[in-house]
């Protein structure tokens, strides 16, 4: 990819979307969580715990070169963002867990996206026994992701009408940028991504699909009332993919680790669409059903 856009490009483009992520939040978004801790405490189990383990299992089925492991344990381990509240939004879901949700999961993957990175590298072994993620570049990480966002929650402090007035421009914004940033990518590494396509196509579909269920499925089994099951896929299901190029190609210095959030990126767009109408759909049904009884 041309330096200037991984060394210029990628980290703006992020900042953009996580300061438009932070314009957004208040310190009532994290008070929230009290008000649905089941919601949350599943949804963040299923991040934490349950997509990782997925995905290993994934990358061993489909049995993946050790630079796309890495990338895609990378993808699995990226929180969510705003382009799951927007999904959420269009889908029924509860869009203010859905903020509280990503704030919580972008604050937890300051540790958990490093440790799990370093976790794919020592398993895979990608970089000849070099360490991947070291102190100094988890730090990178932290500013990377925290950085903006606080910027953007003290605009917020400092300006609560400008950052109303800004909030839906900047979340368009945000889904531009990250529209632009993944066909960036792709494009730019087209040869390349032309030689791995046939192995990433399946294993990021269906990594996307699985993400959804089961950030919608688990709620639901578990009591979780349909709104928040709705918010609580669509937070686990849409991995910021962003992130994970940008911490692939600025961090590590790899391509190919980057290559499966950049086919994520494109298919998941039309996955979660997909999804989003089925239990939306499915949201209806169960509504219509008292009316239906009585």
């Amino acid at each position: 990819m041309d330096s200037a856009l991984t060394t210029i490009g990628l980290p703006v483009a992020l900042g953009i979307i996580m300061f438009g992520l932070g314009l957004g939040l208040t310190p009532a978004d994290f008070a929230r969580v009290a008000r649905h801790p089941r919601a949350v405490v599943v949804a963040l189990a299923c991040q934490l715990l349950v997509l990782p383990a997925i995905c290993l299992g994934l990358v061993a089925l489909f049995q993946l070169p050790p630079l796309l492991a890495v990338g895609m344990m990378m993808l699995a381990a990226s929180p969510g963002g705003t382009v799951a509240n927007l999904y959420s939004h269009l889908f029924r879901g509860d869009v203010a867990l859905n903020i509280s949700l990503t704030a919580i999961n972008s604050i937890i993957a300051v540790v958990t996206l490093p440790l799990i990175t370093n976790l794919a590298i020592a398993i895979f072994d990608p970089f000849d026994d070099q360490l991947g993620l070291q102190l100094s570049k988890t730090v990178e990480v932290f500013l990377v992701v925290l950085g903006p966002a606080a910027l953007g929650m003290l605009v917020r402090r400092l300006s609560p009408t400008f950052a109303d007035r800004m909030d839906v421009p900047v979340r368009i914004g945000s889904f531009v940028v990250l529209v632009v940033v993944i066909a960036g990518a792709v494009i730019s590494n087209w040869a390349i991504l032309v030689e791995n396509v046939a192995s990433l196509a399946g294993i990021t579909a269906l990594f996307c699909l699985l993400s959804l269920a089961v950030g919608y499925l688990a709620p639901r089994w578990l009591g979780v009332g349909q709104r928040q099951a709705v918010a609580s896929s669509f937070e686990i299901g849409i991995h910021n993919a962003v992130l994970a190029i940008v911490i692939a190609q600025t961090v590590l210095g790899s391509i190919e680790v980057s290559l499966p959030a950049g086919v994520y990126g494109v298919l998941m767009l039309f996955i979660a669409g997909g999804f989003g109408l089925l239990i939306r759909g499915r949201g209806s049904a169960i509504a219509a059903r008292p009316t239906a009884s009585a």
